[in-house]
């Protein structure tokens, strides 16, 4: 017969409470059963591991050697469990990533810091990469993934929806369509624009926007990254166009955040080397970031629908 895990923790409750009624406290259980299961072990193995002296149970002379056997295996099993709760902090784990900056600017620092409450030990090293940079990052090996802003055809890499966005016209909260709960293309075209370029995969929505419908537009200053475009409208040197990831958690910082009218959808992808598999950290970020971008997603619908 091989005992099971919860005989071996049964028998060991024995021999260190004494009783059967002290075993039972030991594991936080009844003691009829504690006894049932210690008549049971015994029958099926043929032999009395215990014998009562003084109202107490004594491990039997054939019995010691298997219960210093049982004592090793019980320690192993603590190890275990030590390891496995130390596995679960993420201690010693290093997870890599990247993402594209729209995404990186505040979606991702509230990904990060929900895994890392759940994995309170794990090492995070994050890169904020151009989109051009991707590639390489994944398949040179320095990270597991990347959040990006468009899907790329590539036969190593595989792309993974991960949320639906939108964009969004911020201005000064001084600028006169500050006070605006929603905006057109052509009064977006009227106004100075700060950042757009049309090579930009959100650039080219609204540029497209723009060109269909004949649309001339003045852009004075040029910034790639959003985070960049938002300090320079802050200080009402023009508006822009963003993407709503990148003001997801701006709820009071100079800025007002203006919905278009028009259609501006776009969907981003998590990207990794298709011939890699994702460690359960990485799977666990990846949950976790789609939920904060969805949810940030909600949150600006609703806001555009008040």
């Amino acid at each position: 017969m091989g005992l099971t895990l919860r005989q071996i923790e049964v028998i060991r409750a024995v021999m260190i409470a004494g009783t059967i009624a002290g075993a039972a406290r030991l594991m936080n259980v009844a003691q009829p059963g504690v006894s049932r299961t210690m008549k049971h072990i015994e029958s099926a193995l043929g032999i009395k591991l215990f014998v009562r002296k003084a109202g107490r149970y004594v491990p039997t002379a054939e019995a010691r050697n298997v219960f210093a056997q049982l004592q090793e295996v019980h320690r192993k099993v603590d190890d275990l469990q030590f390891s496995i709760g130390q596995l679960e902090r993420g201690r010693g784990v290093e997870l890599a990533l990247g993402s594209v900056p729209s995404i990186a600017n505040a979606m991702v620092p509230q990904a990060i810091a929900t895994l890392m409450r759940r994995h309170p030990d794990i090492r995070i090293n994050f890169d904020i990469l151009r989109i051009e940079e991707a590639i390489d990052y994944l398949l040179l090996g320095k990270g597991e993934l990347v959040a990006m802003s468009y899907h790329l055809s590539h036969p190593s890499i595989t792309f993974e929806p991960l949320s639906r966005g939108h964009l969004v016209c911020i201005a000064a909260r001084e600028h006169p369509i500050a006070e605006r709960t929603s905006i057109s293309a052509r009064e977006i075209a009227g106004h100075p624009l700060i950042g757009l370029d049309p090579r930009d995969p959100y650039g080219a929505i609204i540029a497209g926007i723009f060109e269909s419908e004949g649309l001339e537009y003045h852009t004075p200053i040029r910034a790639r990254f959003g985070t960049t475009v938002c300090a320079l409208v802050r200080r009402n040197l023009g508006i822009a166009v963003v993407d709503a990831f990148t003001v997801g958690d701006m709820t009071d910082q100079g800025l007002a955040v203006i919905p278009i009218d028009e259609e501006t959808g776009f969907q981003t992808y998590v990207a990794y080397r298709a011939d890699a598999v994702l460690s359960s950290y990485a799977e666990r970020f990846v949950k976790t970031l789609r939920r904060v971008m969805n949810e940030s997603v909600r949150r600006s619908t609703r806001l555009t629908e008040l």
